[in-house]
């Protein structure tokens, strides 16, 4: 019997060799070269000459906006940009159980019940299984078809024949192509599984929406070309003893990939938040220490979020340093600014920064909220719980300007906050009613306010 032949790629890029490498030379990460059956193709010659394109001049070339066509989830359409992109093919992660499939499904439901044709395809469940979740969500009035199939070759020609609008897949992960040996979910499957996706695609004019679960370190499993391949990357986060969820855009070719949808888990699906600032401050506690406003910017949507800092003396040598919802390197920043430039002893102190409602925030502005409730908690002093925060700061303890100030400060105004603590810069240019805007220049002028 002939040896199988075998080459070596790399997960997160996709990079080929014929021998195994500890360093993947073109992503330069360690430890990524897993072994994979070699494709076999046919090599038969199938372009000719006369239907070679030739290149264009890009002044020909007419620019038009794809058309697209509201799903009827309202989050959802604003993480897509607008809408479903036909013949896109989209990706949705995330952690098992978090609600990806009940998502989905609850999208095939506004789409066939708006005269539109779906097929959902799933890997992992039976139809009775389908069908059990599917009375949960509500009636299915439009042409919703189910099939239970991991084998791509029959689901092409099931979805070339039938051709439907929408094509779901449930999940990447336990889909197959019978020419390759390896087993579902490896390299080489998910690969040529999802160039096989998008062919279907672009070829047929079927819009394909891709299930994927994550791996540990929070990305989608299998090869990270499978990211590259596709029109749009969703990822759904949120705890899954918390009700709400977080639909995240990665990647949009479409759109823009800083908007956020927020939904809340219920026994009949997933339920849009329509005003997620009201929702992240429910139970917010009144008049303690350590709790803080801030105003922030998810895409295009300004959000309120509470932020709690408890800072505490030890009696150990080292003392600890936990942050839940922020980047924990930024929390130790921001406490060596407090002790050189403010010149608070906060050495001998445990300090933990809790961002409620376990939303995971990265923009800058939410610094200031964060040094603020430090200090409060450090000093005892609680904050005005009709008080909101928002700025980004340095080294040096100044408050630096940041951008959309003005959306921040009329979203605090209509959650009924009276006062707003912002930097200096951008002070200067806002004017807006109903709410005393305090510009600051550094943390020293913040320290002077919450003793006053």
């Amino acid at each position: 019997m002939a040896k199988l032949k075998t080459v070596f790629f790399c997960k997160e890029c996709g990079y080929e060799s014929a021998k195994w490498m500890g360093q993947c030379p073109g992503c330069r990460e360690w430890d990524t070269f897993v072994e994979e059956p070699v494709v076999k193709t046919s090599s038969r010659k199938t372009t000719s000459m006369n239907n070679i394109r030739e290149p264009q001049h890009i002044s020909n070339i007419k620019a038009e906006e794809e058309p697209r066509f509201p799903c009827g989830i309202v989050e959802l359409d604003r993480v897509l940009g607008g809408g479903i992109v036909p013949s896109s093919l989209v990706l949705v992660g995330g952690d098992p159980g978090i609600g990806k499939s009940t998502l989905l499904l609850q999208l095939c439901r506004e789409v066939v019940n708006k005269g539109k044709k779906v097929l959902y395809i799933s890997g992992e469940e039976s139809l009775a299984q389908i069908k059990m979740r599917a009375e949960r969500l509500g009636t299915f009035d439009g042409d919703l078809l189910l099939l239970c199939e991991t084998n791509l070759d029959l689901i092409e020609d099931i979805i070339t024949k039938k051709k439907p609008d929408i094509a779901v897949i449930d999940s990447i992960q336990t889909m197959f192509k019978e020419e390759i040996s390896s087993a579902p979910g490896s390299v080489g499957q998910v690969r040529e599984v999802t160039g096989t996706l998008m062919r279907i695609a672009k070829g047929i004019g079927v819009t394909v929406f891709i299930i994927g679960h994550v791996t540990k370190e929070g990305v989608v499993a299998g090869p990270r070309v499978l990211e590259h391949m596709v029109d749009t990357v969703l990822y759904l986060e949120g705890d899954n003893h918390a009700s709400y969820r977080i639909l995240r855009g990665v990647k949009n070719r479409f759109g823009s990939t800083n908007e956020i949808g927020v939904f809340e888990m219920r026994g009949n699906g997933l339920a849009e938040v329509k005003n997620p600032s009201e929702f992240m401050l429910k139970g917010r506690p009144e008049g303690e220490s350590g709790s803080v406003v801030a105003s922030l910017i998810e895409g295009t949507r300004p959000i309120l979020v509470e932020v709690q800092g408890l800072v505490c003396r030890t009696n150990f040598n080292m003392p600890r340093r936990t942050a839940v919802g922020t980047d924990y390197n930024r929390v130790n920043l921001l406490m060596a600014v407090l002790e050189k430039r403010l010149g608070y002893n906060l050495a001998d102190c445990d300090a933990y920064v809790n961002v409620a409602g376990g939303m995971r925030i990265t923009e800058p502005a939410l610094d200031l909220a964060v040094v603020t409730s430090i200090l409060s908690s450090y000093k005892n002093l609680p904050i005005g719980d009709d008080t909101i925060f928002f700025g980004e700061v340095g080294l040096t303890g100044e408050i630096r300007a940041v951008n959309m100030a003005e959306q921040r400060v009329l979203e605090a105004s209509k959650m009924g906050f009276k006062v707003c603590i912002m930097p200096q810069a951008n002070r200067e240019h806002i004017k807006v009613t109903g709410i005393k805007m305090i510009g600051v220049r550094n943390i020293q002028e913040v320290m002077e306010i919450l003793e006053n």
